[in-house]
């Protein structure tokens, strides 16, 4: 009987020493690194960026896959549904809590596991600069006057720039006309006056700003951008709600804490890369990286505030079981 008894713990303990073994070589093939939003974007910029990067740091290639839809819920499905293994890992955005919350999956962000933030950015309200509003309150004024006459362009339903865009107008009881647009094409239909403001991105709208082309009438963030100084938050304007457009990594449920933590921290210098940190400098971004438990303190907070936003705007339709 005790002969057995150490047969049989001298085989769990040799099962125990051969997974851990596993974990420690782990990555031994490459890495699939799921962007939740189309080519040529900033996300997607960002994104491999990072992915090549990391592949110098991990020793196997990082290689970027894009699959676009429900505002992200396409990818996070994806990377849910995977093996937790550390070979399926997605590039999160604020829509991680946004196309959660709206119903677009049956789950919410808890679903997946965190592995941390590389930046974060405000969501700009935008329109051109020869239009007639000069402050957010002078549109939100019109907008309510006239409903359903507005046009706001967004990102996809469930993305963070649609809730941006409906809390901010909604919040105001403004009723516009929600209009779905690719990045590119929502800056050119403001140009073109097809559409009458946008929420977006911040650096590339930016750009145009400085250019004469446009004109910032609020951001989201808590507090002002340095790159815009003189453009107020949403909630000095008496607008309650509060939040940036962050990045980072997700990856399935489950994914043992030595490969997180191999993930984290291959993350975190790849942000600090060369590379990633000019762009952020460059485009007027916050570079800001975090690991887990920071990232999931900060994913906690700001869950809670945007449930209460899409609450209060009529938003909130979670499938979460």
């Amino acid at each position: 009987m005790t002969s057995l008894k150490y047969v049989f713990l001298g085989t769990a303990t040799a099962a125990l020493m051969v997974a851990g073994q596993a974990q420690a070589e782990w990555p031994e093939k490459a890495i699939e690194f799921v962007i939740p939003f189309g080519a040529g974007g900033g996300a997607d910029i960002e994104g491999r960026l990072i992915a090549k990067a990391m592949s110098k740091e991990l020793g196997q290639p990082v290689v970027p896959v894009n699959k676009p839809g429900g505002g992200g819920a396409i990818t996070y499905t994806y990377v849910k549904n995977s093996k937790p293994d550390g070979y399926t890992v997605a590039w999160n955005s604020t829509s991680v809590l946004t196309t959660t919350n709206i119903g677009n999956v049956p789950f919410d962000y808890t679903a997946l596991d965190h592995i941390g933030q590389v930046a974060q950015q405000p969501i700009p309200f935008v329109v051109k600069k020869s239009a007639r509003w000069n402050t957010l309150k002078e549109f939100m004024d019109e907008c309510k006057a006239k409903p359903s006459t507005l046009k706001v362009a967004f990102a996809g339903f469930g993305s963070a720039t649609h809730m941006a865009g409906v809390a901010l107008t909604q919040l105001s009881g403004c009723k516009p006309i929600m209009l779905p647009v690719k990045g590119p094409d929502r800056r050119k239909m403001i140009l073109s006056g097809e559409t009458d403001a946008a929420v977006d991105i911040f650096f590339v709208p930016l750009k145009l700003v400085r250019a004469g082309k446009m004109k910032f009438l609020a951001v989201s963030s808590g507090k002002r951008n340095p790159a815009s100084p003189n453009v107020p938050t949403a909630k000095e304007l008496g607008i309650d709600m509060e939040f940036d457009l962050f990045r980072g990594l997700s990856v399935a449920k489950g994914t043992p804490a030595a490969i997180k933590n191999k993930l984290e921290a291959a993350m975190i210098k790849a942000a600090n890369s060369k590379a990633f940190a000019g762009r952020m400098k460059k485009l007027k971004l916050t570079l800001a990286p975090m690991g887990q438990k920071e990232f999931g303190a900060k994913l906690a907070k700001a869950n809670a505030n945007i449930v209460a936003i899409m609450k209060k705007a009529g938003m909130y339709q979670s499938k979460a079981k």
